[in-house]
């Protein structure tokens, strides 16, 4: 099942609100379990970022091929990336 345009809006809006800390990403697993959720640190993926908020940068994983991959269109999109930033406090 794609990412729905309602689904990223309400995606956006709560990373933009509190910054993905631990318990938003637990919030948002359970929010849309649809999803495959993954978290890792930014230096781990080398694609650009669908989106940048303060402490993450969101990509959009395609897993409707055989293989997965990070895209850039959310028709396409079956997960979510959040990758970790290293920034100052």
């Amino acid at each position: 099942m794609a990412l729905t345009a309602e689904e990223l809006i309400e995606i956006e809006r709560l990373l933009a609100a509190d910054g993905a800390e631990k318990g938003s990403f637990v919030e948002l697993q359970r929010r849309f379990p649809q999803l495959a959720w993954v978290r890792c640190d930014a230096s781990d993926v080398a694609d650009q970022p669908f989106r940048q908020f303060p402490r993450f940068d969101l990509h959009l994983i395609d897993g409707s091929d055989h293989c997965v991959q990070i895209t850039a269109d959310p028709t396409r999109a079956t997960g979510i990336v959040l990758a970790k930033r290293n920034v100052g406090r």
